[in-house]
């Protein structure tokens, strides 16, 4: 320690290499040792981790460590450096809609837009849109466990809403441009009939003169959705008396 100051090897050190000598081993070489090599980013690893992913694109950088006996670290930088791949979670779309849905979908988009063309300054203020959904108490997915593998060039996944044989209620939802503007919870053992949802519209009415009575002024253009309840005349009439509507729009 006096001579060579603090480069000098501890006293631990120094300990073991005399026990090492007394014992006859006189080797100045490291032994061999467990461990994981220093450089795993070779070709034939970055294949088997492409391979093990195209096989299971939800797969677990831990599990593809454990098949190839390299570190979740290793196996994460090779997967975004190498690779070039993220995970992504799946987004929610409504359904899966087939060639007639497609194609109707597009006649009615074009129609909202001959509205907008006709009167570009006013159709968001005046537009009030709704629609239903079932809110379930529980997802059976979570959006982590949705997340899968792709390259940057990959196009997001999806997933389709499914009926599900947990609780649910069902949820009516108005809005405008603002911001939600009434949300309505079906009570249980009850459906939503052209009388029931009268009443929303009239709901609907009274919170438009508290908050928009511009809208109600000018003509509300209601946006409804295609269920059958809401294309039943007493709804039609309904809303055309109670939102002073003009004109409205089912889609």
């Amino acid at each position: 320690m006096k001579t060579l100051g603090e480069h000098a090897p501890s006293y631990v050190t120094i300990k073991n290499w005399v026990a090492q000598f007394k014992r006859g081993d006189f080797s100045t070489c490291d032994a061999p040792h467990p461990g994981q090599p220093k450089t795993v980013t070779t070709p034939e690893i970055i294949d088997q981790i492409h391979e093990l992913i195209l096989e299971d694109c939800r797969i677990l950088a831990k599990s593809i460590a454990e098949q190839l006996g390299i570190t979740r670290e290793q196996v994460g930088s090779i997967i975004l450096e190498d690779l070039e791949m993220q995970k992504l979670s799946a987004k929610w779309v409504p359904k899966s809609p087939n060639t007639d849905q497609r194609r109707q979908w597009c006649q009615l988009s074009e129609q909202i837009l001959e509205f907008f063309r006709h009167n570009s300054n006013d159709f968001l203020s005046r537009l009030v849109t709704m629609d239903t959904t079932w809110l379930y108490h529980y997802d059976p997915e979570t959006k982590q466990e949705s997340m899968e593998w792709r390259h940057s060039s990959s196009p997001r996944p999806k997933k389709f809403q499914v009926q599900k044989s947990a609780g649910k209620v069902l949820a009516s939802i108005f809005w405008d441009q603002d911001g939600i503007l009434l949300i309505d919870y079906l009570p249980k053992g009850q459906t939503i009939n052209a009388q029931y949802y009268s009443s929303l519209l009239v709901q609907m009415k009274d919170i438009l003169k508290k908050k928009h009575r511009g809208k109600i002024t000018k003509g509300v253009l209601f946006l409804h959705d295609n269920a059958r309840l809401t294309r039943h005349l007493q709804s039609r009439r309904r809303a055309s008396n109670v939102l002073i509507t003009h004109p409205i729009l089912w889609i």
